[in-house]
This record gives C-alpha cells, structure tokens and sequence, in this order.
C-alpha cells in the first residue's frame, strides 16, 4: 500500500479520507493519481473543486472529496508550513471530515502516537478473540481493550498488523464485525438516491448545463421532487453553482 511505504501527513489523510467506507482495492487505484495530480496541502488547497472531484470520481461519496480541500484550505489559511498538520487529537477532530476514529489513525500512521481506534477489521480481530459466542456486541465493550493492548514503542505497525490480521480473518470466515451492534449491510447503489445524485454531480462536472436539462434526462426514471432535492443539495452542499442560467462545479 503506497500510503505505508512512503508516510507523510498528507499522504496519511489522504489514504484514511479515501478508505472511508471504500474497499482498498478501489483506494489503490485512485490514490497514486490524486496524490500525483495534487501532491501538497498547498497544491490542494489552490485546486478547483471541479478538477478534485474530476479526480476523485470512481470512489463514490464525494462528500469526502470537498473534506479533503477543505482541510487543506483549513490548514493553509493558518499559515502553516505545506504538510504541518496537526499532531494532537483536539485539533484533528476540528478538521472537516474528522471523527474521533480518524483522528485516532492519523495519530498512529502519520506520526506512530498511540492513540485508541476502531475501524471495522480492527473491529473483526477484538470480537474474534474476546467476544466470539457474542452477539450485537458494542464498540463500548472494545475499546477498554484495544486501550489495553495498543502497542506504546510502534503503535504504527501493531494498528498496521491488526488491519491486515483483520483482513484476513473474514477471507476466511464470517464477518465477525457482523456480530457488531454498529455493522450496517450497505444498500445497493443500483437505482439509489445515490447513484442519483452521482450521476447529476457527473453530468454537470462533463459541462455546464441547464437546470431543466438535468431534470429532463431523469425524470422517467426518478420523480421530479427527488431530482430537484438533489440539485438543491448539492448547491448548498457547495459541489456545484449556478451561473448564468446553468450549473457548473468552481
């Protein structure tokens, strides 16, 4: 994984931005061209929101993509030196896009500080070892342990072993996240709201266009209200604008 053999900060959000809710396979392909297009905070900050969603197509939830500008633009208005990010927890979980769980992993594989986490394979090895004839079992009843066992001198490599050890343990059983009271089965994207909006998002990325003409190519397939709920989201949201008569993304 290019993100463990050549570790910065910036590499380090990056790769934990992406692999939200998105398989490694997918980040593996996607993450060597967004870091080549934009290779600094700096870099970042300065792009267009159209060209970092351009880049950023194909992972889905694009909601992440505006995160990560954000941050960096976040990050370089303070004047901070390229790649200064933060190195406490307080100050992490203030950056767009930053849960308490992130935090703790950029904690751990940018700067190897022990901080306490939960991911979902990290999850699959606790419930595994220690609640193996348990059902809907809390994330509450994990953490106490994963506080216990963290590995203080390189927690860097013990969080890095854990995944991977994770990784494995459902390729060749069950889930054991399943037994987790947080384990949610993901709805198929087929006909969803989100591959509605996606598809909208991906229209007007192509070229700037009228609002009657995105209603127009869906409205057999989706109700008008849904298709005009999305729009409206999405230009709050700040993926697109509307500027003279027709949307585009900045």
């Amino acid at each position: 994984m290019p993100w463990r053999t050549k570790i910065t900060p910036y590499r380090v959000v990056v790769s934990e931005i992406m692999l939200q809710q998105t398989q490694v396979k997918r980040v593996l392909e996607k993450f060597p061209s967004f870091i080549a297009r934009f290779p600094t905070w700096k870099k970042l900050a300065n792009a267009s929101t159209h060209d970092v969603l351009s880049e950023w197509s194909g992972l889905g939830y694009n909601r992440r993509a505006l995160y990560l500008k954000r941050i960096a633009e976040t990050i370089t208005d303070q004047g901070r030196a390229t790649g200064a990010l933060p190195n406490t927890y307080e100050s992490l979980v203030g950056l767009p896009g930053i849960g308490p769980n992130t935090a703790g992993s950029i904690l751990a594989f940018a700067y190897n500080i022990p901080h306490p986490f939960i991911e979902t394979n990290i999850r699959s090895v606790y419930i595994h070892f220690f609640f193996k004839n348990k059902k809907k079992v809390h994330d509450n009843q994990l953490f106490p342990l994963i506080e216990k066992t963290v590995d203080t001198d390189n927690p860097r490599e013990w969080y890095y072993a854990l995944m991977d050890y994770g990784a494995y343990l459902k390729s060749i059983s069950d889930n054991p996240s399943r037994k987790s009271v947080h384990h949610v089965k993901q709805k198929p994207f087929k006909g969803s709201n989100r591959e509605l909006r996606a598809t909208i998002l991906r229209m007007i990325l192509k070229k700037p266009i009228l609002h009657m003409e995105v209603v127009s190519h869906f409205r057999e397939t989706y109700p008008r209200e849904q298709i005009e709920t999305n729009i409206s989201n999405l230009e709050k949201e700040g993926f697109i604008v509307e500027k003279k008569g027709r949307y585009c993304t900045v």
